[in-house]
């Protein structure tokens, strides 16, 4: 079995065509759309491909398991779910913009 520990080895996976295919695969079974959003109330769907631009990055599909972690998991359809990017970086507590608390709380008169 694979082993997914380095950055090195996770790239060479997610360029891999059974990546690729399961990826479209669990794209298609979401309907385009982050599943998280979707258990929100909101909708979060795929951008369109515009003729002689490229298209932005809007939805990734995320392994519940992770591969460095669970690698038998690696392929598995059922350990997969669609994101948009803004909750998958929730999911891996990478927050940007966040505002930092105050030193201070207190009341200003």
């Amino acid at each position: 079995m694979a082993e997914y520990k380095t950055d090195a080895q996770k790239k060479k996976f997610y360029r891999t065509s059974d990546w690729n295919e399961l990826r479209l695969e669990a794209l298609e079974r979401d309907n385009y759309e982050c599943q998280q959003c979707k258990r929100e109330g909101r909708v979060h769907v795929d951008s369109k491909k515009v003729e002689g631009e490229r298209k932005t990055i809007e939805l990734n599909v995320h392994h519940k398991y992770e591969i460095e972690d669970y690698p038998q998991l690696a392929l598995v359809l059922d350990n997969l779910t669609t994101l948009c990017l803004n909750c998958h970086n929730k999911m891996h507590d990478r927050v940007f913009g966040a505002t930092k608390p105050k030193k201070w709380d207190d009341e200003r008169w």
